[in-house]
């Protein structure tokens, strides 16, 4: 046993110089690791209640806290949440969003946890999946499993099945991470009219009298980043962008951009057009509602 042991700190620090290159070449994200719930069910009565979950969602953290991520401390956030009403069963999913929004974090990891124990010895799966928090796409995904010993100690459980998958899952995280830095982060937008609207995107508007289309697809060419946008499709009801890259930070203000913002910016834009519009926002996707 002290052999394996031993073995498994000497490859951990064999890996540390090739993550600190890593870090000195890419951008790397600022990673907060979630518990897994069903729908109903009280995060905090999920971490307060199982010590066994809190045990194994600490030691995802300090996995990659050793491999030099900057990690975010979920039930430190969780706990900073005093709003009582967010914390009922109904609201689980706004409160989710609502830490995962507040953290700072670039990515969140949602980490479901199964501890199993029999006679026959007990053991620990994981399963680990990544997602970019302003888009809510998954960016990697993993099932590490421990292996079934003969221990009550969960953490080393726990541990041991982390350990078996984190090279992998970070390296793909990290690697999808990468590119949204380089070529921004993907948003799909969708322009619709109201059903008593007097506009089409045939209509003329604007100071240069061209299509409303036309000017939508100016705007979009111009604030996409890197001038990086795919139109689905046009009629004269609707107008589909199925691929909208946007930075993952503020060119002017290095600030965290999200689709929030983009949002805002399309109604400015409208606005100044004299066109009133209603956003909704759904995961990676902003509905643009011409009245």
């Amino acid at each position: 046993m002290k052999q394996i042991m031993k073995l498994t700190v000497a490859m951990l620090l064999a890996l540390l110089p090739a993550w600190g290159s890593l870090a000195q070449n890419t951008v790397q994200p600022k990673i907060m690791v979630i518990p897994y719930v069903k729908q109903g069910e009280d995060l905090r009565s999920v971490l307060e209640n199982d010590v066994n979950k809190r045990i194994a969602i600490t030691k995802i953290k300090e996995a990659f806290d050793n491999r030099g991520f900057t990690t975010v401390d979920f039930a430190a956030k969780l706990k900073a949440t005093t709003t009582n009403a967010a914390m009922t069963s109904d609201n689980q999913t706004d409160l989710k969003t609502m830490i995962v929004q507040q953290s700072g974090a670039d990515i969140y990891v949602e980490a479901e946890v199964d501890v199993q124990l029999s006679s026959s010895g007990n053991s620990v799966k994981i399963i680990v999946t990544g997602y970019e928090c302003s888009t809510g796409n998954s960016l990697s995904n993993k099932v590490g499993e421990s292996g079934r010993f003969y221990t009550d100690d969960i953490g080393k459980l726990a541990s041991k099945a982390i350990e078996s998958i984190a090279e992998d899952f970070l390296n793909t995280m990290q690697m999808k991470f990468t590119d949204i830095v380089a070529n921004g982060k993907s948003v799909m937008v969708v322009f619709g009219f109201a059903d008593d609207s007097q506009l089409l995107m045939s209509s003329e508007v604007g100071s240069q009298g061209l299509q409303l289309s036309d000017e939508i697809e100016m705007w979009m060419e111009e604030h996409a980043y890197k001038n990086n946008y795919h139109i689905q499709g046009t009629t004269d009801r609707q107008m589909m962008f199925d691929d909208v890259r946007i930075p993952l930070k503020d060119p002017n203000t290095g600030n965290n951009y999200n689709s929030n913002k983009f949002a805002l910016d399309i109604f400015k834009f409208m606005r100044s057009l004299g066109i009133q519009i209603q956003r909704d926002i759904k995961g990676s996707t902003i509905y643009i509602t011409i009245k």
